[in-house]
């Protein structure tokens, strides 16, 4: 872990929604942060403005992307960067998602809106150790289809008779929406799974998280092995500055990702 930003450069940034974008990031020059864990984060500098927390969504040899929505002056500023940049990284934090806790079972990965970004990498791993896992499934809701963040790769996966079992649905469908139409828990209907020997991972909005977790528990899954995104205002990423606290956990030491057996209580689970 890097308590000082390390140089990384902008070597590309490709456009996935009208406010989102992916930063793929390579080191400046020698120095380079240890290796990411899916789930992982860094905090991401932009120079001038400020730094942000933001999870890895693809892991390569020595680059990474980050997937970026512009909804605050650092945001933006990343977001509008051209390639040829620099920027600061501090990393790895977080517990990450853990997948080697899913080893033997089925997997079940629930992503709402942007949280299909930390996800990513965590299927990725699973296809790439694809006889370590049970049956891998990976729901995935936005709103709208435009809003639906790896588009290409996410309706190549749906498309394909897998693995993943994949399956889209978005609130809104418009143009010629290929997937289906609800609440992302609706699509657990489709998914094929053997609860009591399943463990799940869940990111998104924290209604959608609430609501996910608790019908996989209702289903079956153990809560201690739905895992569990809870990012959010994190600022210092060393459990310091005490913005990411809830109730006796700090998030960014503590977390991000955490099971649902301890997630419930700490966001005082009612029913929606």
């Amino acid at each position: 872990m890097s308590g000082l930003p390390v140089p990384y450069r902008l070597r590309r940034v490709r456009r996935e929604t009208a406010d989102t974008v992916s930063l793929t990031l390579a080191p400046a020059g020698e120095a380079a942060l240890a290796p990411f864990a899916p789930g992982q984060f860094a905090m991401v500098y932009a120079f001038g403005v400020g730094e942000i927390p933001v999870s890895v969504s693809r892991i390569g040899d020595r680059d990474v992307v980050h997937t970026v929505r512009s909804v605050g002056a650092v945001s933006a500023a990343l977001a509008a960067l051209p390639p040829g940049s620099t920027v600061g990284l501090r990393g790895p934090f977080g517990t990450g998602w853990g997948l080697e806790r899913a080893a033997g079972r089925d997997v079940v990965v629930v992503s709402g809106g942007i949280g299909l970004a930390p996800l990513r990498p965590l299927v990725v791993a699973a296809l790439e150790a694809r006889r370590a896992y049970g049956r891998l499934n990976l729901l995935v809701g936005s709103r709208t289809p435009d809003d639906l963040l790896y588009a290409d790769q996410v309706r190549a996966w749906a498309q394909s008779p897998g693995p993943p079992h994949c399956r889209a649905t978005v609130d809104r469908p418009s143009g010629s929406w290929w997937g289906h139409v609800g609440l992302v828990t609706t699509l657990l209907n489709t998914a094929a799974f053997a609860p009591e020997n399943t463990t799940a991972y869940v990111c998104g909005p924290e209604v959608m998280i609430r609501a996910t977790a608790r019908d996989l528990n209702q289903r079956g899954v153990p809560a201690d092995r739905i895992r569990v995104s809870l990012e959010r205002n994190m600022r210092c990423a060393t459990g310091h500055c005490g913005h990411c606290q809830l109730g006796g956990v700090l998030l960014c030491r503590d977390g991000p990702v955490i099971g649902w057996d301890r997630a419930a209580s700490l966001l005082s689970v009612r029913e929606l």
